[in-house]
């Protein structure tokens, strides 16, 4: 019988409390930690570890987690959970534009985050067999670099558009409905959903009022079509 990894989690939080917490909760659910205490003692711990997931509080003396978040992003796919007493949907949406994977309110309840997690690495498992380069016509989207190159210049992907590009992608030409897209972008208004649905749209699609690949499909959601 296989026996299945245990993943390494890096809990970065200034609150001695829920560092500590979080370390005993995670260790008693099988996995691997190691805690930082502010972002600089995050990145030496970085640069000698690869871990398999980052929980990290935005709200840190120093460098705050935001910072930190977009500068791992630049030479790792280092997925990234943000804790935060911040819970807007305007915050939530920033934060996910930074390239988090997922974001987190403070308080917490420790089992959510643990469901958290395993969704996450379980969609990163997924995702290695998974092709990073999708065409939309003359559209290139490459989704481990998050860049999207079309013939008027190139552009970014965000980290919620990422996660759900990836799993449109691994699931073409079903429905999506706006609850369940809501649960993979983790957000909580639908009007939000569109949104996110319309800036997609003007990044992938050659004429974004006519979709062709990620079309509406009335009273139901929305559904992707490739070449």
């Amino acid at each position: 019988m296989k026996i299945e990894e245990k993943k390494h989690i890096l809990i970065v939080d200034d609150d001695d409390r829920i560092r500590e917490l979080t370390k005993e909760y995670l260790q008693g659910n099988n996995f691997y930690t190691t805690t930082a205490k502010n972002s600089d003692d995050a990145k030496n711990k970085i640069k000698l570890i690869k871990f398999d997931l980052i929980i990290l509080d935005i709200m840190m003396p120093g460098q705050s987690g935001l910072e930190l978040t977009k500068e791992i992003k630049t030479s790792s796919d280092q997925p990234i959970i943000l804790l935060t007493a911040m819970g807007g949907t305007s915050d939530r949406i920033y934060g996910l534009e930074t390239g988090a994977d997922d974001y987190l309110p403070k308080p917490f309840e420790p089992k959510e985050l643990l469901l958290r997690i395993k969704n996450i690495l379980k969609r990163v498992q997924k995702n290695k067999h998974l092709n990073p380069i999708l065409k939309f016509g003359d559209i290139r989207v490459d989704l481990e670099k998050m860049s999207i190159k079309s013939k008027s210049g190139e552009a970014k992907l965000n980290a919620a558009e990422k996660s759900l590009l990836e799993n449109m992608i691994l699931s073409v030409g079903q429905i999506f409905h706006r609850e369940q897209i809501s649960r993979i972008v983790h957000l909580t208004k639908e009007r939000a959903v569109d949104v996110m649905i319309t800036r997609l749209r003007q990044k992938i699609e050659p004429d974004p009022k006519n979709p062709k690949y990620l079309q509406t499909v009335r009273g139901n959601g929305y559904i992707l079509w490739t070449d």
